[in-house]
């Protein structure tokens, strides 16, 4: 049976015109700025680089159709996050930066018809960001989730939060926050977590520092947040009680799949900058695109970008099924955040001392990929994730076989 791997005409449509967007209208902004979301103005510039994107007829591809957007499936997304990410403004640009795209995957699964209304609606059209409040200092929640410690206690009226996060992407000016506390059991236990939606001037809610990282492409930088006698009602429970780790994985998996798409534009960015190089600059009595060593790069890089689709591909083809698909999320991430890194590594390598400087984009993309190898869940993590998964079905094959 034949396997048909064309797009449907109207998204390889607005792939096109999202490609024209980012290349005439983002680069030469990211460029300008050298890749610093604040340094070109922060939420101003955001709300600016949207109206753009609304106006092109590209904004929010992801989201909802009742609630503005595209309503594309996982498959459907790839190669239209693929070109927004071919600029490190313009997931920003397009709404499908995290962490407000993969809440908006998770709102729209999840919440009820009164969150929809409160939180989903305002997120989708731009009007305001989010943040998703998960990860904190050691000995809480990191790669463990289950190490969870910040508690929600009922209380009248509701419940009360207490606890400290780190690491919160877009935390610094987010309108509402989507928070992971533990409501039963006790840190290192499996399930007990619940998420709450909290708008963020709610008393008891107190953004601390940035944390000093290597990316600069994120509105609202990576925070603490600080939760003191946070006081939330009933109506903030976003799904029921102690099924948060369940319905993490509902953003978890897809949100993956949608960094791998727009850091895989980046990649490609820089594989387009290195060749078009080497095309030209000459050395050693010929063109550098015409030396061996520098062929391997470039042959390298083409099949990591192939590999890197093929593997996507397959994910998102699993999660439009709704299958869990774990294993598949796992292998796709791993390969793709090593595979990403290795394209931008080489592309510097092959424009040399230009590759580490300001002239290219090429030393701010790497800054900018190398992350994707903690973030959501080290390769290390991954791969022992796998390979449990594996070791767990051949013990059970030989119980079977008994």
């Amino acid at each position: 049976m034949a396997i048909d791997l064309s797009l449907p005409p109207e998204v390889q449509a607005l792939a096109d015109r999202t490609g024209r967007f980012i290349r005439d209208h983002v680069l030469p902004l990211e460029d300008a700025h050298d890749g610093d979301i604040a340094a070109a103005g922060g939420d101003r510039f955001r709300e600016q680089l949207q109206q753009a994107a609304r106006d092109a007829g590209v904004f929010a591809p992801h989201a909802p159709v009742e609630y503005g957007g595209h309503g594309l499936g996982m498959c459907d997304r790839a190669p239209v996050f693929e070109e927004a990410g071919y600029s490190l403004f313009g997931p920003t640009a397009l709404n499908i930066a995290a962490p407000d795209e993969g809440n908006v995957h998770m709102l729209a699964h999840i919440a009820n018809p009164e969150q929809k209304l409160q939180y989903l609606a305002p997120l989708a059209h731009g009007e305001v960001r989010s943040a998703f409040a998960m990860t904190e200092p050691a000995p809480g929640a990191g790669s463990d989730p289950s190490a969870l410690a910040t508690r929600a206690v009922r209380a009248e009226g509701g419940w009360r939060i207490n606890g400290t996060k780190y690491f919160i992407t877009g935390a610094d000016g987010a309108g509402f926050f989507i928070i992971m506390a533990r409501t039963s059991g006790e840190p290192g236990q499996r399930g007990g977590a619940t998420m709450f939606l909290a708008p963020a001037d709610t008393p008891g809610i107190r953004v601390g520092r940035h944390l000093d990282t290597l990316d600069r492409s994120m509105v609202g930088g990576h925070c603490e947040v600080f939760f003191e006698d946070l006081l939330v009602p009933e109506s903030a429970v976003l799904g029921e009680v102690d099924r948060g780790f369940e319905y993490a994985q509902v953003r978890l998996g897809p949100a993956r799949m949608t960094h791998v798409m727009r850091w895989l534009g980046a990649a490609r960015r820089g594989h387009d900058v290195a060749v078009a190089h080497v095309a030209r600059r000459q050395g050693f009595g010929a063109r550098l695109g015409d030396l061996g060593m520098v062929q391997k790069m470039i042959a390298d890089n083409e099949i990591d970008i192939a590999a890197t689709r093929a593997l996507l591909t397959r994910t998102c083809w699993e999660l439009d099924r709704g299958e869990p698909a774990a294993n598949a999320t796992s292998i796709a991430k791993t390969f793709a955040a090593e595979a990403i890194f290795r394209i931008v590594d080489r592309s510097m390598q092959m424009c040399g001392g230009l590759g580490v400087s300001g002239d290219l984009p090429l030393a701010r993309l790497s800054r900018e990929v190398r992350p994707f190898r903690i973030y959501d869940g080290p390769s290390e993590v991954h791969r022992w994730a796998i390979a449990k998964r594996v070791v767990g079905a051949a013990k059970r094959a030989l119980r079977d076989s008994e």
